[in-house]
């Protein structure tokens, strides 16, 4: 789906750029086919940079308010934990953990708690000068969409985008790959934390499934960074679950997924201390 949309924006910004060079050289017309291969490579890789490379968290919760799992109360990240969070390491894993567990109150309609999660995400975010991007239109498109969870999954993601975006472009990749790591564990503890009431529905571990490809994607986007300490913490970190994945399995018995529950909460666990 990302690369999908990578795709559609370069077609779009191509015609766009062709148009304005028409426009501008009135008599002469410069077409799609005209422009350098490598113009359109190196756009369509600064783009791909830009965007969340990863489903968002509101993309893999939503797929548990369609199985009508309940929300469990107390499996979130407390938002009073945010004033612990000093380090530039901890403040970006967690503005991650918090926009996952944002996700988590606005598809399950816990109002006050994507409340208390906006505050805690823009008090994390002040250091990258984030906290325009959670401001109150974002709670105002979230209000008027309660009753429609593919439109706030739209909301969101968007905001996950313009996050991701927003920090490579200043410079700071390695922290929005942090973001994105804490994301990806936070959803998939969310995912797990109602294992036991949903195992055994049918879909629920495709859900669980689908995201060892995001996992080594996340890896993938990493690895490049690694010689960066905050990158190499947050890959060492995960470690467990880099474990789990290797023995894993096309399906996964009950006790395979113990096994990953007990895996991702140590992985959460160390995140969010």
């Amino acid at each position: 789906m990302k690369k999908f949309f990578t795709k559609m924006l370069v077609a779009v910004l191509i015609l766009t750029v062709a148009g304005t060079y028409s426009c501008k050289n009135r008599g002469e017309s410069k077409k799609m086919k005209d422009i350098n291969p490598v113009e359109i490579n190196v756009l369509e890789k600064k783009i791909e940079e830009n965007v969340y490379p990863l489903p968002s968290s509101a993309e893999v919760i939503k797929k548990l308010t369609d199985m009508d799992l309940g929300y469990i109360i107390g499996s979130t990240n407390p938002p009073a934990n945010v004033r612990k969070y000093v380090e530039s390491y901890n403040r970006s894993v967690n503005i991650g953990v918090y926009g996952a567990d944002l996700s988590y109150a606005t598809l399950y309609n816990m109002q006050q708690d994507v409340i208390d999660y906006m505050s805690a995400i823009r008090e994390l975010a002040l250091e990258q000068n984030l906290s325009k991007i959670y401001d109150e239109s974002l709670y105002d498109k979230i209000k008027a969409n309660f009753d429609s969870r593919d439109t706030l999954v739209a909301v969101l993601t968007g905001a996950f985008d313009r996050t991701y975006a927003y920090m490579v472009d200043a410079g700071q990749a390695n922290l929005a790959l942090l973001m994105v790591g804490g994301a990806w564990v936070e959803g998939m503890y969310l995912t797990l934390a109602v294992s036991e009431s949903g195992g055994h529905l049918s879909g629920f571990e495709t859900v669980l499934l689908e995201q060892k490809s995001s996992f080594e994607l996340f890896e993938e986007i990493a690895r490049p960074h690694n010689a960066d300490p905050l990158v190499s913490r947050m890959l060492a970190t995960v470690q467990p679950i880099r474990d789990f994945y290797a023995g894993a399995g096309s399906s996964l018995t009950f006790e395979e997924i113990e096994a990953m529950k007990k895996a991702v909460t140590a992985v959460r666990t160390e995140l969010i201390k």
